[in-house]
């Protein structure tokens, strides 16, 4: 348990957010030991001018980014998402939930899709489809190699008849601890749920980052990095490995950094590409290490001769957020930047002290002790028009000062993006949160407010219209209320301050918003989890109004949004629970007035093969239909009554 509290934990203190200005819009004082942010604002996006431009701006800027062991070092982010309830609905099919998603007409993938007809769920690698009426499974495809784990990631999308797999593709994993085996390279598989069978695959180079569906178009992020052998020098100093690296990086050659495309359609014809060179912009300032990619695929038409008609940016990018017509993705700074730890008194607390940082070499006593001095923390914004068919085309780049928690930390609104983001010294004692707001055309700056949570970091945020949330938290948990009705002036009308933190913040009922993360101590000692209904209907006075606490215990839907359910027509919410006896689903109403338990929600206890000792399979997601809740886990579907929770029906997957 203290393990993925501790997770739990560190994922949401590693994402950041920025500090400029005070509440009160008016600069705020940097942070020690940092330098002060530089040319942030819009960037001005160009087109290269042929293949030629293309490889001298690549290697430049490549060469001039690469490290003494490579060009590795950046490691996407993937935490997201949220909303429910499906309108389009047809009159014989049962009324039921939907992906929780963050804007309404936005799909996003998931390991389970529902049109109330049919539940269809990928996992283990095999793509199974349950009917809702019989409750039974009346199709199933594995997708996975024979010479691949089963358990290789995968979500999927779905619309009409037809739905996307989205193979991740990482690395390698160890086989019966004999041999290391791929789980698979990043793979989009077009699957027709009438067979259900396999109509087209696409194999981009590269890792998947996201996607997003409007109607049944799909846009996907790829992120690929040159593929460049560096020379093996082992008794080489850093300098000289460095040297020998840049050399190498100006002698790569084209091929190395254009993105590729292997093409599968249903006839099993294979056709492989390329980005083509006019197809790839970039800012005016990039790495070269890392071009973004994104693929456009109709699930309606399936795949055309133009295949997933790319195009790419050279630029890194490890976020994704979309709305109806935009697609945005965002670049935090790198992973790989060592911070300071913060002091274990004031660390927000994982139920135990974290690990030693290890202690550097000293220098010799007649040197100069270095002072080491991290680069600012810099996001880089893209954004794509997506309102058209056909490929999306780039709108314009932007930076804000310091690092963005998820895709929540963006939003887009009246002609505005708002990006919620905090930057921390480098000493790692000093932060402060910044919610900044950009003109969509240009991503120029408009406003912003800072000196949010000063000393924290940012947990959860939310914008719904023209207010925003934002949870800041280290040993308390303030939570802000933003008004950003005017673009320039955004201001703090608001803070409450308590216990805990919430990690995920969900709209409720008019003038209510819904909070899931951990209860702590007033050390910032995290206790277990803790769901909070605040009253926001007086922005300058939040408060809490009820609230659930379940010690020694955590949930997934604290950072993967995508496992919480509220369903609004009756109040009632399910999220995964973990604790030492025994994992489940937490079923709960929230209603106007506050929060209380109904009950739990369990899966029979399996038996791994060859183990002798029963476990309690994990659920992950839970949809509702008609008058029942299904849950999903690893071993199955559950389906349990609405009103009693009362067992109906087990669906295994074994």
């Amino acid at each position: 348990m203290r393990t993925l509290i501790r997770t739990v934990a560190t994922v949401a203190a590693l994402a950041a957010v920025a500090s400029c200005t005070s509440p009160t819009g008016k600069a705020a004082d940097e942070p020690q030991g940092r330098q002060k942010p530089s040319s942030l604002g819009a960037i001005r996006l160009v087109s290269y001018s042929g293949c030629d431009d293309l490889l001298a701006g690549l290697r430049e800027h490549a060469a001039a980014n690469v490290s003494p062991w490579g060009l590795g070092g950046v490691m996407p982010m993937m935490m997201e998402r949220a909303d429910t309830a499906s309108s389009t609905a047809k009159q014989s099919t049962p009324e039921h939930s939907t992906t929780n998603v963050h804007e309404a007409g936005v799909d996003e993938p998931d390991l389970v899709k529902t049109d109330g007809d049919r539940v269809v769920t990928v996992t283990n690698g095999t793509l199974r489809i349950i009917d809702t009426a019989t409750r039974e499974v009346t199709g199933s495809l594995r997708l996975t190699e024979d010479d691949q784990p089963s358990y290789a990631p995968a979500d999927l999308l779905m619309a009409g008849d037809r739905a996307l797999v989205l193979f991740r593709g990482y690395g390698d994993v160890m086989v019966k601890s004999t041999r290391m085996v791929p789980m698979g390279d990043t793979r989009y598989v077009l699957v027709d749920l009438a067979g259900p069978k396999v109509i087209g695959t696409v194999k981009p180079s590269g890792t998947y980052v996201d996607a997003r569906m409007v109607g049944s178009t799909v846009r996907i992020v790829t992120r690929s990095q040159p593929q460049i052998e560096f020379p093996q020098a082992e008794n080489a100093t850093e300098a000289e490995r460095l040297k020998r690296n840049q050399e190498t990086v100006r002698r790569a050659p084209l091929d190395a950094w254009l993105p590729k495309l292997q093409v599968t359609d249903a006839a099993g014809k294979v056709t492989d590409s390329s980005v083509p060179c006019e197809r790839i912009s970039h800012p005016a300032d990039y790495t070269g290490t890392s071009l973004l990619t994104l693929h456009t695929l109709d699930l309606a038409q399936g795949l055309t001769a133009a295949g997933t008609d790319p195009i790419a940016l050279a630029a890194d990018g490890d976020i994704v957020y979309g709305t109806g017509t935009s697609l945005y993705v965002a670049s935090n700074p790198r992973w790989w930047w060592p911070l300071a730890p913060m002091p274990v008194e004031e660390t927000p607390a994982t139920g135990e002290a974290p690990a030693a940082e290890p202690t550097p070499t000293e220098p010799a006593p007649t040197e100069p002790a270095p002072t080491p001095t991290a680069p600012p923390e810099e996001t880089e914004i893209h954004r794509f028009d997506v309102g058209s068919p056909g490929p999306p085309s780039y709108v314009a780049s932007g930076k804000v000062a310091g690092r963005l928690l998820n895709q929540y930390s963006l939003s887009e609104y009246d002609g505005h993006l708002r990006a919620a983001t905090t930057i921390v010294s480098a000493d790692g004692r000093e932060s402060s949160s910044t919610v900044h707001v950009l003109d969509a055309r240009t991503l120029a700056r408009t406003g912003e407010v800072g000196g949010l949570g000063k000393g924290e970091r940012i947990y959860s945020v939310r914008f719904i219209g023209p207010v925003g949330y934002c949870v800041t938290f280290r040993q308390v948990d303030p939570l802000y209320t933003l008004d950003l009705r005017d673009p320039a002036r955004p201001r703090v009308t608001g803070e409450l301050k308590i216990t805990g933190y919430s990690a995920y913040l969900h709209p409720g009922a008019e003038g209510r918003l819904i909070g899931i993360g951990q209860e702590a101590s007033d050390k910032g000692r995290t206790l277990g989890t803790q769901i909070s209904l605040f009253d926001v209907s007086d922005p300058a006075a939040p408060r809490r109004l009820s609230r659930f606490f379940q010690k020694e215990s955590g949930s997934e839907a604290e950072w993967d949004p995508h496992a919480f359910l509220y369903w609004p027509k009756t109040g009632l919410s399910v999220i995964p629970l973990y604790q030492q006896d025994g994992s489940g689903a937490l079923v709960l109403r929230i209603d106007d007035s506050g929060v209380s338990k109904l009950g739990m929600i369990r899966h029979p206890a399996h038996r791994q093969q060859g183990g002798d000792q029963p476990y309690q399979p994990g659920i992950q997601r839970s949809i509702v239909i008609g008058s029942s809740v299904w849950t999903l886990s690893q071993e199955g579907l559950q389906v349990n009554d609405a009103a009693t929770l009362s067992s109906q029906a087990w669906i295994s997957f074994r």
